[in-house]
């Protein structure tokens, strides 16, 4: 037997990245505004385009996308704060507004955890105090001012040749021509992609002018020189993109975390420890095809925020939840505003010979970034939807048993 909820129940999202704001969003048109309370915890004010920070960074304007135009008429609530603490036993979110010094607590039926990730700096000495970042629009902005301060033959290194790494040192390169752009990259340049993709990835890269330091670990950074094993390489400008690390409120949790400090799921992405708690995006240890982890990216963090509003909105109607098998397609990386690069791959991110380049590439990447803030906008995809009412059940539903299924 289902009866009506008498109470609106709480749910509370923290972090509006993509994951954070598309889940939010869905599940406004998913529930009954008169059943449910929103809460969308972030410190900014507008949606921030991760995927374009580097061009930020190099001194283009990026389209604001306010979160009170976004969200208006739909019932959620943006609480512009930090949060500092999470609580999963007492279920409980500690957050400081952006104009104030203390902290607050708010109490939630259900939390989606959309914290996401900074970047990664491995502890290597002189990172935090001379490099620079562009894993969040503050990084980013420091860095475009710091680039136009330089001068003409100024060296730039960019720390890391994965995705980021590549739309970096492409982006910088083809803004500031008059640079010395170079690239330190562990392996041999592109070493993840297709023979095609590699070749044009070196093509790229001869053409802007980049210098690429393959097989090269940075070991320091210093104020105008970071340090590899085969010696010093002169940088005015460090940019480090080494990966990104989660946000470390979870750690300082109850709930199951792996050893890099994200939330362990199921195939609904609800925590296996806490029922009450769901984690999307970057926050998450998701499964994959072939039981592999997926990777950190707006590609991941997207399909995991649709499946845990429909898996809460399920959950709260009483109806049957559904899961969809996660998977990727291509990865597409900007090679400056000209030139791109489509890798198709497998269902579990291994590159597949076929590959998308040149100016076709970099529309086809830029159609892909539209349509991800397009998204965020429109988290049901622009199709119909149906405002489901809340009930309660009789007893607690129980937690799926299977962890990280894919």
């Amino acid at each position: 037997m289902q009866v009506r909820q008498l109470t609106q129940h709480r749910i509370i999202v923290i972090g509006a990245g993509y994951a954070g704001a598309i889940a939010a969003g869905r599940l406004a048109r998913r529930l009954r505004r008169e059943d449910v309370a929103i809460t969308l915890v972030n410190p900014e004010p507008d949606f921030v385009e991760r995927v374009r920070l580097h061009q930020l960074a190099v001194g283009q304007e990026l389209r604001p996308r306010p979160f009170a135009e976004m969200f208006a008429g739909t019932g959620v609530r943006l609480r512009l704060a930090r949060v500092t603490a999470v609580d999963a036993d007492r279920k409980t979110v500690t957050v400081t507004a952006t104009d104030a010094t203390a902290g607050e607590e708010l109490t939630y039926d259900t939390l989606v955890y959309a914290l996401g990730s900074a970047w990664n700096t491995h502890d290597a000495p002189g990172t935090a105090e001379h490099a620079h970042d562009i894993a969040g629009r503050p990084g980013a902005l420091r860095l475009r001012e710091r680039l136009a301060a330089l001068g003409a033959g100024q060296p730039v290194v960019v720390v890391g040749g994965g995705l980021t790494g590549l739309e970096a040192a492409t982006e910088i390169a083809e803004a500031r021509p008059d640079l010395d752009v170079a690239l330190a990259t562990r392996a041999a340049l592109g070493d993840w992609l297709s023979p095609k993709g590699r070749r044009h990835l070196r093509k790229v890269c001869d053409r802007l002018g980049i210098t690429v330091h393959e097989h090269t670990t940075v070991t320091a950074v210093a104020a105008d020189h970071v340090t590899t094993a085969a010696g010093d390489i002169p940088s005015s400008v460090t940019v480090w993109t080494t990966g990104f690390a989660v946000h470390p409120i979870a750690q300082a949790t109850a709930l199951k975390i792996d050893t890099t400090g994200r939330i362990e799921v199921d195939s609904t992405m609800r925590s296996v420890s806490h029922p009450d708690v769901y984690a999307i995006g970057d926050a998450a240890l998701v499964m994959g095809p072939n039981d592999k982890p997926l990777r950190m990216s707006c590609a991941s963090g997207v399909p995991t925020a649709w499946q845990a509003a429909d898996s809460i909105a399920s959950r709260l109607t009483g109806t049957k939840p559904t899961t969809v098998p996660l998977r990727y397609f291509n990865q597409c990386i900007s090679l400056g505003r000209k030139d791109g690069l489509i890798q198709y791959v497998t269902a579990d991110d291994q590159s597949r010979p076929a590959a998308l380049t040149g100016k076709t590439a970099a529309l086809y990447k830029e159609l892909v970034c539209k349509g991800a803030a397009w998204g965020v906008a429109n988290p049901t995809l622009a199709k119909p939807t149906r405002r489901r009412s809340v009930v309660q059940q009789p007893a607690p539903l129980p937690h799926p048993t299977t962890a990280n299924a894919g």
